[in-house]
């Protein structure tokens, strides 16, 4: 029966001999993951049957079985959590699946001083994600408040006929959406930046939406920090400190870590 290779993440060999490597289930449910040193990077895999896992049934299985690709992600991320706790570890993404040890060893040999600077890098630091959440509505009143442009634009409508006054009403809901976007980014970059200082590294993500969260708020800002563990208790003494601050106005935080490092490693 032909074996697949999935492969999980890298660990540096060295730390495998100062430990013994965990038991891990496989991705099939069956198999036991395990490692192979490859110099002095090692892998962490588990085998897999090539009929039941080609590339062909896994983009069937990720793109129809809602339950199954929750299910196997969640493995993946679990396993590389635990690992995460043990080892210096750069996660793989999920389903990196290759068709011989021997290629997975190639591509691995080929790459081993990019691998060994990466694992340099993350040595004593943290990845550390930030989301940012904002009541729109409770913002839009602060801004409508506040907003010199916004304010005259009422004074001069108020002078208006009431016919006039309902279109020219309708352009007002339009500038404040405006420049609630404008304030909603304006603040957003400002706290990345003064967080930023804590950080290694520090990275913006794409922000999800509310079917994804499933948040009556909408997600103003996503970010991840390579954070040195020193600084970790600062940077979240100083993430509290800015919610405090802003929360009247209908700011929301939402720190949380440390994962593995998905955004500050790579390796494909």
């Amino acid at each position: 029966m032909d074996q697949l290779i999935y492969l999980y993440g890298l660990i540096p060999t060295s730390a495998t001999a100062q430990k013994s490597f965990p038991s891990f289930q496989g991705f099939d449910g069956e198999s036991e993951i395990y490692t192979i040193p490859i110099n002095k990077v090692t892998a962490v895999v588990c085998n897999l049957d090539a009929n039941g896992h080609s590339e062909e049934t896994i983009k069937e299985k990720i793109d129809n079985d809602m339950e199954w690709l929750q299910e196997k992600a969640f493995h993946h991320h679990k396993t590389l959590v635990a690992l995460y706790k043990e080892y210096t570890v750069i996660p793989l993404k999920f389903c990196t699946i290759y068709k011989s040890e021997q290629s997975m060893y190639d591509k691995i040999q080929a790459s081993e001083e990019k691998i060994e600077q990466t694992f340099e890098s993350l040595e004593g630091n943290e990845e550390w994600n930030l989301k940012i959440y904002c009541d729109d509505e409770k913002l839009k009143q602060d801004v409508s408040k506040n907003n010199f442009e916004i304010e005259a634009k009422k004074k001069e409508i108020s002078t208006l006929t009431p016919g006039r006054q309902f279109f020219e009403m309708k352009k007002i809901d339009e500038l404040v959406e405006a420049e609630l976007e404008k304030e909603k980014n304006r603040v957003c970059e400002e706290l990345h930046e003064k967080l930023k200082e804590f950080s290694v590294k520090a990275e913006i993500k794409r922000n999800w939406s509310r079917d994804v969260t499933g948040l009556k708020e909408n997600m103003a800002w996503n970010s991840v920090f390579l954070l040195p563990v020193d600084k970790v208790d600062s940077y979240l003494e100083e993430v509290k400190r800015l919610e405090k601050e802003l929360g009247q106005t209908g700011w929301r935080f939402e720190a949380s870590g440390p994962w593995p490092a998905y955004h500050f490693s790579s390796f494909s």
